[in-house]
């Protein structure tokens, strides 16, 4: 067998196993079962190279308990390293361990990335503030409420951050004490469409940073929200609508998953994380339904949207993968988890429309066609956020003519 044939050769990882098994005096019940499963989601080089570090693992002196093991396994990093994945994958589904932590240590390091981009002489307080942050959703869990996310978390000191920098850089001002309201108005000014957010967000600061001594006066204790009246975001417009829908049927070229994600936005309403959690076992065959979300019931799928389903489909199953997810990357297949965020926020680029708006113009049309409780009741969703999409107007095509009431 020639070297390159030697690389490819299925039974590879099967024999370089029956060696390590060989090698251990009291080898684990789980390793025959792990070693199929790295040989099915891996190519066999790649396999081989990752039974040669399990090896090194299991012969090091230490316990060989599965939870220990994967502890030992992840490397040091923002990734834990394909072998500490694969452990993770196969010991969860066996029941044999629990998660790591690696997505806790992945928002620790981007919450200190946030605090580190402030300025020095401000950098004291936002780091408390976080702090402060990361206590009360300890609390939250600990009384069993709802605590914050890690996106919410951080998004509150992404905004603490750009004001730090603003004030530093813009306003010449290196004490939290000195700012006024006159500061935080120049602030809010350079985003107004994020003026919402970014008061409550500095509210909460300000508040926290009153009860440290931190400051004297709160400067946004006087300060208002603009208030919104309506959706205000952007829509399709019925021919844009056309030309998506006739470039995800009838072009071949299209990538599956942008097909899929924008068939699904646009006559389903179906958001990019209902696409992104979708499984197959969400999927009956025989009534041509999907499971979407939080969603009370099945959704009935069309000609149209099915056959993008079964081509999305299609794709999955010439990747090679076990990932049950309709949606795999080649970063996923190997693995259980789904495709990330940032993959899905930029599938719907080639078409030039983002997938929140296609998605807004499917929730707008309907909220103002139908009743908006039986759309929120149909999404799943809450009814004061579908009355977001509710216009603050009469539209005059829907009223009776003046003629005929006269």
């Amino acid at each position: 067998m020639c070297s390159r044939c030697f690389q490819r050769d299925p039974d590879r990882p099967l024999v370089r196993a029956e060696h390590l098994i060989a090698e251990l005096s009291d080898p684990p019940e789980w390793l025959q079962g792990f070693v199929v499963f790295l040989a099915a989601r891996f190519s066999p080089s790649r396999a081989t190279t990752m039974i040669a570090a399990l090896g090194g693992l299991l012969t090091d002196g230490q316990s060989n308990h599965p939870q220990a093991l994967l502890e030992r396994a992840r490397r040091p990093g923002r990734s834990m390293g394909s072998l500490a994945r694969g452990l993770q994958d196969y010991f969860i589904e066996g029941h044999l361990a629990m998660p790591t932590d690696q997505d806790d240590r992945l928002a620790a390091g981007r919450r200190q990335r946030r605090v580190d981009a402030a300025p020095v002489s401000l950098r004291p307080a936002v780091q408390a503030f976080c702090d402060a942050l990361m206590a009360n959703r300890q609390r939250a869990r600990t009384a069993a409420t709802r605590p914050r996310s890690n996106s919410t978390i951080e998004a509150a000191l992404a905004v603490l951050r750009d004001l730090a920098l603003f004030l530093h850089s813009q306003r010449s001002k290196s004490e939290w004490a000195l700012v006024d309201v006159h500061d935080i108005e120049a602030f809010l000014a350079k985003l107004p469409k994020a003026r919402n957010h970014r008061i409550t967000v500095l509210r909460q600061f300000f508040r926290f940073a009153r009860t440290r001594r931190i400051v004297l006066i709160d400067p946004t204790r006087d300060l208002a929200g603009k208030a919104q009246k309506g959706f205000i975001g952007s829509t399709l417009t019925l021919q844009q609508q056309r030309a998506l829908f006739s470039r995800w049927t009838t072009n071949p070229t299209v990538h599956p998953h942008e097909a899929l994600l924008g068939i699904l936005a646009l006559l389903h309403g179906a958001s990019s994380l209902e696409v992104r959690m979708l499984r197959d076992g969400d999927i009956d065959f025989t009534n041509r339904t999907i499971r979407l979300g939080q969603r009370p019931g099945p959704v009935p799928l069309d000609p149209a949207s099915w056959g993008i389903l079964q081509r999305g489909l299609a794709h999955r199953v010439s990747q090679g993968t076990q990932n049950r997810h309709v949606v795999v990357t080649k970063g996923t297949k190997a693995g259980e988890q789904p495709a990330s965020t940032a993959y899905f926020s930029h599938i719907l680029d080639p078409c030039g429309v983002p997938p929140r708006t296609v998605r807004c113009t499917r929730l707008a049309a309907l909220v103002n066609t139908i009743d908006p409780k039986l759309v929120a009741a149909a999404f799943g969703m809450n009814t004061q956020g579908v009355m977001h999409y509710l216009a603050d107007r009469v539209d005059d095509t829907r009223l009776p003519s003046i003629a005929a009431n006269p």
